[in-house]
């Protein structure tokens, strides 16, 4: 097997500019306000809100853009910006395919480290495609990662579960 590398789907970035937006706007609000006379103590909860919303999207977005499995003959490694995991073929103990809104969900948990993953899914908007987000191929990347790993599939309350 040649060493593959595969990279998540990248979201549109309108959300992180619009609520980056907002934030500013807001943030000008309650500088008017100010100069103006005093700031009622709801407005400014709003603002870290506000701040907070962005900051975390911002985030999101840039751990998507560093996210990167790779499967190689000697294993899996994850990198998402913040975390790296790897661990080789043997060290696979079990892997959890959890259904969610946007593709499935699919935790792989080794010996001493786990990570996460995003089958692909579509965000819709009346009927139309807005933007897509997990991996393109994710299914098929599970499926290496359990015939790799020697699991075996198991059911377990509408969770699929795949075991040594």
């Amino acid at each position: 097997m040649q060493s593959q590398t595969f990279r998540p789907e990248q979201m549109p970035r309108r959300g992180e500019w619009m609520a980056w937006m907002v934030w500013a706007g807001m943030s000008l609000v309650l500088w008017a306000m100010d100069r103006l006379g005093e700031v009622p103590f709801w407005a400014w909860l709003f603002w870290g809100f506000l701040l907070f919303s962005a900051l975390s999207i911002s985030l999101g977005n840039w751990m998507d853009r560093q996210t990167q499995l790779r499967l190689s003959e000697d294993g899996i490694a994850f990198e998402n910006g913040l975390r790296r995991v790897s661990m080789p073929w043997s060290e696979v103990r079990e892997v959890i395919v959890m259904p969610s809104v946007l593709g499935k969900t699919v935790e792989v948990i080794g010996e001493r480290a786990h990570f996460r993953f995003k089958t692909s899914g579509e965000l819709t908007f009346q009927g139309s495609v807005r933007g897509r987000t997990g991996f393109a191929n994710g299914d098929e990347i599970l499926q290496e990662i359990v015939r790799r790993s020697g699991l075996h599939p198991t059911q377990r309350d509408g969770t699929l579960e795949y075991k040594r």
